[in-house]
């Protein structure tokens, strides 16, 4: 067996035509829903970037234990089990600079070759010392030109100086050299490619010929990095980040072409796998709201895309799936794929069964930012219950590599921190147990000062699929609270997991 992944980041499921999208043309992802499976309750299950990364990797849901942080000692990757297990070769390219950053260092040495291409966004590529400020000044937004030192947008504007045309854009290199190791590996057996491009990730940068198609005929600095969280900018400045989006998406979709090009080319659809999905989705001005992180977990950021082509199962080719699945479960997929056995510590299950007309292994899936509000949903509900108070609540981070996205903790935090013993999730290691902190890095960028919605709601996703009325319903409620604390206890999470959220293990409020 070969697979193939296609990882994209915030990347809107309403927007593509299988989802019925009509804002983007999508005649790739059109190619690819009638040669694979559909999933249509597909959700994000740690939030966000190297949260999901983990989880996919892992099989195994974090984000009740730990925020944004590397891969641990012990973690078991399925990029490893391929290898150990099987004697599958997996390979990796990538643009994706968080991998390259303190939180992320440890995921790309778990397969067995990879490839970086530089430049997206805060990628800290190009060192120019005393950039042309006067320049840039009129070029770019004043929003998205900062003086410093290591701050993405200050990298950003300097790295964009070095991508002139499509050769030098990142998300270009990352696809042809994922269809260069597929031609060059076409003929041999037993091999894992993961290609994953950073777009359509704000900013959304893409080349001029895929922006023409979407002109707002807005004069001026280039705009195209919105605003996390509610936005006061008048409607022709929305306009243009949404149509920068949907650029970025247009060019996602002609980079999913040319790995379509070489399935067709070659016929590997009768011995090659392909997923494709993304990390999470991104609010483009739903709910007032734009991005992530910031606010509860909506629909247009927890349900996502997911596409499989499972050679062996041709009956499933164009079918609609719509069963429950997350993130986590495209690690056991993938070594499902391969014929190996996952193992005890990756809890989340194969999908390939739902291919086959299987139900859904999941009642209900659970998914949330660490320090945040627990989320769950069983397709029909979706409930997010948040602490009454974020900044007084008690968590903790159970880690044995005690660094965060771009710095190490704080002394405050490791100051404080004790030695907790071995549980399900850490296998037979004893690992840190170290207090959230104000002083934390990712306190107020993905933790819980960053929040701008704090109160818990149900919502009936059914009659209300745009989440815009909150449901007083307590007999619903209740089963919600069961399902949560069901999950939450397959996951081993902490005891203050569940008073922080004023539950019991069982279901009930304290």
């Amino acid at each position: 067996m070969k697979t193939v992944l296609i990882l994209f980041d915030s990347l809107n499921r309403h927007v593509l035509g299988p989802y019925g999208g009509t804002a983007v043309p999508t005649p790739n992802f059109d190619r690819l829903a009638a040669r694979s499976a559909t999933f249509e309750q597909h959700h994000v299950g740690s939030m966000p970037c190297m949260p999901a990364r983990r989880d996919l990797l892992t099989g195994r849901m974090s984000f009740l234990h730990r925020s944004w942080g590397p891969v641990e000692p012990f973690d078991v990757t399925f990029p490893e089990v391929l290898s150990r297990e099987k004697g599958v070769y997996s390979h990796f390219v990538t643009d994706h600079f968080h991998y390259w950053e303190d939180g992320g260092a440890t995921y790309h040495n778990r397969y067995d070759s990879y490839e970086f291409f530089r430049g997206q966004e805060g990628d800290r590529w190009q060192g120019v010392v005393a950039p042309d400020w006067a320049r840039l000044d009129a070029t770019y937004d004043a929003s998205q030109v900062s003086r410093t030192a290591r701050s993405y947008k200050r990298h950003n504007v300097v790295n964009r100086d070095h991508i002139r045309d499509e050769t030098d854009h990142p998300t270009f290199k990352v696809f042809e050299a994922g269809v260069d190791f597929i031609e060059r590996n076409r003929t041999a057996d037993n091999w894992f490619l993961q290609i994953e491009t950073f777009a359509p990730h704000e900013p959304f940068v893409a080349p001029e010929r895929f922006r023409d198609a979407f002109s707002t005929g807005r004069e001026g600095r280039v705009l195209d990095w919105p605003d996390y969280g509610p936005s006061d900018r008048p409607e022709a400045d929305q306009a243009e980040l949404r149509a920068n989006y949907h650029a970025a998406v247009a060019m996602c979709d002609e980079m999913l072409g040319r790995v379509l090009d070489i399935f067709d080319r070659d016929d590997l659809w009768k011995d090659t796998a392909l997923i494709v999905t993304t990390d999470h989705g991104f609010l483009l001005g739903e709910h007032d709201l734009w991005a992530k992180n910031r606010m509860t977990l909506y629909k247009e950021i927890a349900n996502i895309p997911l596409f499989i082509h499972d050679p062996r199962q041709p009956g499933a080719t164009g079918m609609r799936v719509d069963g429950l699945s997350q993130t986590p479960d495209l690690g056991a997929t993938i070594l499902d794929l391969h014929d190996a056995r996952p193992p005890a510590r990756m809890c989340a299950p194969s999908l390939l069964p739902m291919l086959a007309g299987a139900p859904s292994p999941h009642e209900a899936v659970i998914f949330g930012y660490f320090g945040g509000a627990v989320n769950v949903t069983d397709g029909r509900y979706s409930y997010h219950r948040y602490p009454p108070d974020l900044d007084t609540q008690e968590v903790y981070q159970y880690t044995l590599m005690p660094t965060h996205i771009f710095d190490f903790f704080h002394e405050e935090e490791l100051a404080a921190a004790e030695l907790s013993a071995p549980s399900a999730f850490s296998g037979n290691m004893p690992v840190l147990r170290v207090p959230v902190s104000r002083k934390s890095v990712m306190y107020d960028t993905y933790g819980p000062g960053c929040l701008i919605e704090n109160d818990t709601r149900l919502y009936d996703l059914e009659e209300d699929p745009g989440q815009e009325r909150k449901l007083e319903a307590s007999v619903i409620e209740a089963r919600m609270l069961e399902q949560m604390a069901r999950l939450m206890v397959g996951l081993d999470a902490p005891a203050e997991a569940f008073s922080r959220i004023g539950l019991r293990p069982g279901g009930r409020l304290e």
